[in-house]
């Protein structure tokens, strides 16, 4: 399964601090799937940083590039 493979799941997602300093990305689906990660704050700073060059190509029209 690739980034443009459709799949039809659907899953919540919450992102918030945790009480140990972590930046947690936590996604749960309806059948009882959870999968929590969590991140150092410079970490999801990163993620947040290719989240909004995602969005921002996407709103272009354009692929991002890969590493």
């Amino acid at each position: 399964m690739g980034i443009n493979d459709e799949k039809d799941i659907e899953a919540n997602l919450q992102i918030g601090p945790t009480d140990r300093g972590f930046v947690r990305i936590f996604v749960a689906t309806e059948d009882g799937v959870e999968i929590p990660m969590d991140f150092e704050p410079d970490e999801a700073l990163e993620i947040a940083e290719e989240i909004r060059a995602a969005a921002e190509a996407a709103r272009a029209g354009k692929r991002k590039p890969k590493r």
